[in-house]
């Protein structure tokens, strides 16, 4: 199991959340912000394809390919993904056309899970096409879409005020922790 942290700040309220779903749980936690992705240059189209881009991007991505199951965790940000989770979305592009790798294949075996931490307006109502974004990008590169999370928190530690979000976190753990054991 492997968690991507798209937040732009550590130890706030996404990461908290992602902390207790994944409590007791083996898993690898990656914080997108620590690694030097730079966005996507679009070559699809020209005769040479996709060139190699010198930063963590690819290192990261073969890492991401070693897991089945994935949290997504990102803050909303004017209504989206941050910035880090977008560019790590984008440069799939890439390796959807990489001859070492059956992208769509290998994607077809992964479950997906999300976490998106907003507060203004309720973002249990502003948050959903965000959520529906992630289920189209799940369902364009086959990837099974589990669950989500919405919670509402803007300052550090404000989560705890959220109570559905932090019991539906208490569900998903309980639910890890017995996947893990059988």
């Amino acid at each position: 199991m492997m968690a991507l942290l798209g937040s732009s700040r550590r130890n706030g309220n996404t990461e908290y959340l992602v902390n207790e779903v994944l409590e007791g749980v083996d898993h690898k936690e990656v914080y997108l912000l620590d690694h030097h992705m730079n966005p996507i240059i679009d070559e699809r189209h020209t005769e040479q394809g996709f060139g190699y881009i010198n930063d963590d991007y690819e290192e990261l991505f073969f890492e991401f390919m070693k897991h089945d199951t994935i949290i997504f965790a990102t803050p909303s940000y004017w209504f989206g993904m941050s910035a880090q989770m977008k560019i790590f979305f984008d440069r799939w592009s890439q390796y959807m056309r990489d001859d070492r790798i059956d992208f769509k294949e290998e994607m077809r075996k992964k479950q997906a899970y999300v976490i998106v931490i907003g507060n203004k307006p309720d973002p249990k109502i502003a948050a959903l096409p965000l959520i529906q974004q992630f289920h189209y990008i799940f369902d364009y590169v086959g990837m099974e879409f589990k669950d989500y999370i919405i919670g509402q928190a803007n300052k550090p530690q404000e989560i705890l005020n959220d109570s559905h979000a932090l019991t539906k976190a208490a569900f998903w753990n309980n639910q890890f922790k017995q996947s893990s054991h059988r």
